[in-house]
């Protein structure tokens, strides 16, 4: 099992009455008096690139919640091959599996440097109690994990190789569609999309040569979205 304090920066003890994202997150309905049932420290942390919050199979102690960065929950298949079968980016809930008294059911991995905070399992089982509020934002939570699993399952991992990545880049450009695009690296596109390596980097040059996309930096990318939308409904757009 990792060691947070290895992994991660600790920023301090969180104050959530006081979050900037508390709108987004799982205490976005509390009061300041639930606050008070707070006994046990929220910390926050900083993760950098490449860092592990949880591990496929560990016994969770604590859930996540994302207050900026990207980062990917991965499972490994038999073959040792990895498969990424969900991005979480601002206002994501992780680990949400541990209040059922399951371990970690994936490995959680900072793509882009990431501030979270750990709740520990016990302050969000109090308060879902003792909280009717905060138990409503829990189930729905619940619904939007399973509604995105599958909205990912079926979006990239079905279709072609280039409908699948046109649909990924608009998905990564939803919260900021005038800011460029940061893919990671081509082994985990090809894990998210459930396609190769070579096939990845085909699709992207294939792209770049029909201006869908400018690589300002490597990886770094401008989307032209309304071009993007057209290769998702049209698979004519581009020719081999």
């Amino acid at each position: 099992m990792h060691r947070n304090g290895i992994d991660a920066a600790r920023l301090g003890t969180a104050r959530c009455s006081s979050c900037a994202i508390r709108d987004l997150v799982l205490f976005g309905d509390l009061r300041d008096q639930d606050f008070d049932l707070i006994h046990i420290p929220i910390d926050e942390l900083r993760f950098q690139p490449g860092a592990t919050l949880y591990s496929a199979g560990d016994e969770g102690g604590s859930l996540y919640t994302i207050r900026s960065g990207l980062v990917k929950l991965v499972q490994f298949l038999p073959d040792g091959t990895q498969r990424i079968v969900r991005l979480l980016r601002r206002g994501a809930v992780a680990g949400l599996e541990v209040l059922v008294g399951k371990p970690y059911e994936h490995t959680a991995v900072v793509l882009q440097e990431a501030e979270t905070c750990r709740l520990p399992r016990a302050v969000v089982e109090r308060l879902s109690k003792e909280t009717p509020r905060l138990h409503a934002r829990l189930m729905e939570r619940w619904y939007q994990s399973l509604h995105q699993a599958d909205e990912w399952l079926t979006e990239l991992s079905t279709g072609s190789a280039r409908r699948r990545l046109a649909r990924l880049f608009l998905k990564l450009a939803a919260d900021a569609p005038s800011e460029p695009v940061l893919l990671s690296g081509r082994e985990d596109l090809g894990a998210m999309l459930g396609i190769g390596m070579e096939t990845a980097s085909r699709t992207i040059a294939e792209f770049k040569r029909a201006g869908l996309v400018v690589e300002q930096a490597p990886n770094v990318f401008v989307c032209d979205l309304s071009a993007l939308e057209t290769v998702v409904l049209d698979l004519s757009l581009i020719h081999h």
